[in-house]
């Protein structure tokens, strides 16, 4: 992976030795991401099983960060970036006694992966319009799960556990999305990415991360 991860960088600088009028920016926005595969198919059975009374949901999350705009021929240019973004999942759940929801019993996880990433684009650009496409590598910096569960108004439950060593460190993935420019340089992304690597640490169940990124940046 290192290797791969030292070609990945060396392909940007030596393609951006070649640009001219290089733009430098910084971004940020909003996500929304999920682990969809095989952990997904087993947890259908659970909620067949429970008659809708566990339900999964996509964990909103940021990324922030920055890139450089390098132009190549005509409209097209390529655009590494350097970004911290969280990913994750959740789980909640609700058992009524008796139907009477004053003594239901309400439960949380959620699922919180911090990473680094370094996509690698190859945009074009119609007027201010702008589609995009490339691979992505990320680093897992952490992995949290946090638990939570109440009854009647109380808390039972509150814990947080890290659980990064559960996970695999490294993720790739194809992001793929579209934008506009202004005039005055910033522009607004939406981008849908999807994980090709199993996020378990080893590597055994078919999990990958899937989400959503709409945000806004600035070039200079």
């Amino acid at each position: 992976m290192k290797k791969k991860i030292l070609l990945y960088v060396s392909l940007i600088l030596s393609v951006a030795s070649f640009g001219q009028r290089i733009q430098f920016g910084i971004g940020a926005g909003v996500s929304s991401y999920s682990i969809q595969g095989a952990a997904a198919g087993n947890l259908s059975q659970v909620l067949n099983f429970s008659n809708g009374i566990v339900t999964t949901k996509a964990v909103t999350g940021f990324y922030t960060g920055g890139y450089a705009n390098i132009p190549l021929i005509n409209n097209i240019s390529i655009e590494p970036g350097l970004y911290y973004s969280t990913k994750g999942y959740a789980l909640s759940g609700k058992y009524a006694f008796k139907d009477i929801d004053i003594l239901s019993v309400n439960a949380k996880v959620a699922l919180q992966l911090s990473y680094v990433e370094i996509p690698l684009f190859l945009k074009a650009q119609f007027s201010g319009l702008q589609v995009f496409a490339g691979p992505q590598i990320a680093y897992l910096t952490k992995g949290n799960i946090k638990t939570s569960a109440g009854l009647a108004g109380f808390n039972l439950l509150n814990s947080n556990m890290d659980a990064t060593s559960q996970f695999n460190r490294w993720d790739v993935a194809m992001v793929g999305g579209v934008g506009y420019q202004f005039t005055n340089r910033i522009r607004l992304t939406a981008a849908y990415e999807r994980g090709l690597t199993k996020v378990d640490a080893g590597q055994n169940i078919k999990s990958y991360n899937q989400g959503f990124k709409i945000g806004a940046g600035i070039s200079f």
